[in-house]
């Protein structure tokens, strides 16, 4: 799409274009009408005017081209809104917050609006001083003005009262498995020791501060009720265990024995729900007392899977928003290339495409620290959490987060786990939904309503980091959740990219207009 807005950009959307045709006309039409009428100092306040409206047509339209083409990129070909430009606000938390109102691609309005505007009056200047005629600049005040009013209206709601919520705590465990393509590098049974441990040792560690806060409590003799650490939710990433959940027509599901041992191991060391990342397998029995085996051209789905305390059924999510040539690839069973590529990037057999999943109500998981009430689930598998058009349908009133499960390890130690994070951001600010992050190799964190990862209350950053500041790291998490209690209805939940879209006719409007006037752009006025 950088080459479609290039071109627009030095065809219609070109503001010097044509402009010695038009010189004349301008001169002798609009020009020598007002000089008729006013005095010299009012018609050098109107042509100043007039240049800056044509300025800032000429920046608002390609502007509205790049929003435009950053929506489509979004959603064509199944889409890849990865890394519009909008998301360089990411770390600027304050110019970040229109997101609720436009989406990610309708910031990128922004930045493009403003150096369109610059670069046009930059160039004015230069001939402005070499003329010895300065002007005034309304065209550079008004995108002072727009950048002004993002800037407020960040401000505002980052200081904005804190809605009415219910602590949630979560404890994320991250293992950073090294992986090679999509082979993870350690054994079964390392993978299924790793979770236990780590999941274990988090547990103790927090039972022993919870002892020791209680013992300074009594030594001072403190009457004041003491905050225990205990976790409502325990998340572990994306395919967290190596084995399948099968499941049958009947509702019935089978897990292996090694799984189901860790799953009742950490069951056994307190009251939450476990989340994690498996893959689900369409079964069948063979008899009737055989286990579920896959059934053949069986559907398969990448899952997050939840089991909260007491219960012995698995929730399910499966993913709906599938990589293509990652977990599906289109026309391989008639393109047998396809499938010899794909083996030998992957460095494994070729198993089959995932299937998507159709759920469309989020997932109800229930919440101790809410008095037992349900807590409702907006679900992401992978970089879902980067398709906000395909989660806007989970969006719902009441107390809300969002759950993200990944893993990074594809990309290593490159800046991609972290421009995942970044892109993930925008989810919160876009439906004001704080979430709940779990990455094998990536970035696990807690991001508040605000699209940071600052706890408002304890002031501290719940990201997992090690000592040197790098995500790249084994450990765990433990942090508590703020989810509102009654989630708002953000512009952007309601309508989508409505931005965009406007922006995509406005650029298309002026294409058409320009194309038949047959002119790169409207007449100069010097």
């Amino acid at each position: 799409y950088f080459g479609l807005w290039g071109l627009f950009a030095a065809g219609v959307g070109n503001p010097w274009a044509h402009r010695a045709e038009r010189v004349e006309e301008s001169e002798g039409g609009i020009a020598a009408k007002v000089s008729k009428r006013t005095d010299k100092a009012s018609r050098q306040r109107t042509r100043s005017l007039q240049k800056s409206r044509r300025v800032l047509t000429f920046a608002v339209v390609n502007a509205c081209c790049w929003c435009g083409l950053e929506w489509v990129r979004g959603w064509f070909f199944t889409g890849f809104g990865w890394n519009g430009l909008g998301i360089a606000f990411h770390d600027q938390p304050i110019l970040a917050q229109g997101a609720d109102l436009v989406g990610v691609s309708g910031l990128s309005f922004l930045p493009v609006f403003v150096m369109g505007v610059v670069v046009q009056v930059g160039r004015g200047l230069h001939e402005e001083i070499h003329s010895g005629r300065l002007r005034a600049h309304w065209d550079f005040g008004c995108a002072m003005v727009v950048l002004a009013g993002c800037f407020v209206y960040g401000v505002w709601r980052l200081h904005a009262p804190a809605q009415s919520s219910t602590p949630l705590n979560v404890l994320l465990v991250q293992l950073n498995i090294p992986q090679e393509a999509s082979q993870k590098l350690w054994s079964a049974e390392e993978i299924y020791s790793g979770y236990e441990e780590e999941t274990i040792e988090a547990l103790e560690n927090l039972s022993l501060g919870n002892e020791r806060r209680v013992q300074d409590a009594m030594a001072v003799g403190s009457t004041e009720p003491v905050v225990l650490d205990v976790p409502d939710w325990i998340v572990w990433p994306e395919s967290a265990l190596p084995d399948v959940l099968y499941y049958s027509e009947d509702h019935e599901q089978e897990l292996g024995r090694r799984s189901l041992a860790v799953i009742e191991e950490v069951r056994s060391r307190g009251q939450f729900t476990l989340l994690l990342g498996m893959l689900e397998y369409e079964a069948e029995r063979a008899v009737a007392s055989a286990p579920l085996t896959r059934k053949e051209r069986g559907k398969a789905f990448n899952s997050l899977i939840a089991l909260p305390d007491g219960e012995s059924i698995f929730q399910t999510y499966r993913k709906q928003h599938l990589v293509l040539f990652g977990e599906t690839i289109p026309y391989v069973e008639q393109l047998a290339i396809l499938r010899w590529l794909w083996e030998k990037s992957a460095g494994t057999e070729y198993g089959g495409s995932f299937s998507a999943g159709e759920q469309q109500d989020p997932m109800l998981l229930p919440s101790p620290a809410a008095g037992g009430d349900e807590i409702s689930v907006i679900p992401t598998v992978c970089f879902e959490d980067t398709v906000a058009r395909k989660m806007r349908k989970f969006v719902k009133g009441g107390g809300q987060l969002i759950v993200n499960i990944t893993n990074d390890g594809w990309f290593k130690n490159s800046e991609a786990a972290a421009q995942h994070f970044a892109n993930a951001k925008f989810r919160s600010i876009e439906f004001r939904r704080p979430t709940v992050r779990s990455a094998n190799t990536g970035v696990s964190a807690v991001i508040n309503s605000h699209g940071t990862v600052l706890d408002r209350k304890t002031r501290e950053r719940s990201i997992l980091l090690d000592d040197s500041g790098s995500h790249l790291s084994r450990g765990w998490l433990y942090a508590t959740v703020q989810v509102p209690l009654e989630g708002p209805l953000t512009l952007y939940a309601r309508f989508g990219d409505w931005f965009s879209i406007l922006a995509l006719l406005i650029a298309g409007a002026w294409w058409i207009a320009m194309r038949k006037r047959g002119v790169g752009g409207p007449a100069r006025v010097d």
